[in-house]
């Protein structure tokens, strides 16, 4: 994946100020540190911060996802959504 810039995160799709928010509470502030640490484990850090919150998976994991592909959230594909699923499970 080709890295344009070390893009805010509200700069990348799906990315709002509550979801910027929530990874800055984790140490996350940038496009390459979401890269660093990968959308899985961003989410994994967002739910230990939030152990009794439900943390919607199209809000955060497939979120992240997406913003690494540059791409919404829903077009990542079917079986990314599956992958990315199983290494929360």
């Amino acid at each position: 994946m080709d890295i344009k810039q070390n893009r805010k995160l509200t700069e990348l799709k799906n990315i709002g100020k509550k979801i910027a928010g929530r990874l800055n509470e984790v140490g996350i502030f940038s496009e390459d540190e979401l890269l660093i640490v990968g959308a899985v484990e961003a989410h994994r850090m967002i739910k230990e911060k939030y152990p009794n919150e439900t943390i919607p998976v199209c809000y955060y994991l497939y979120s992240f996802e997406g913003a690494l592909m540059d791409k919404h959230w829903n077009d990542i594909g079917e079986n990314k959504k599956r992958e990315l699923k199983l290494k929360i499970s």
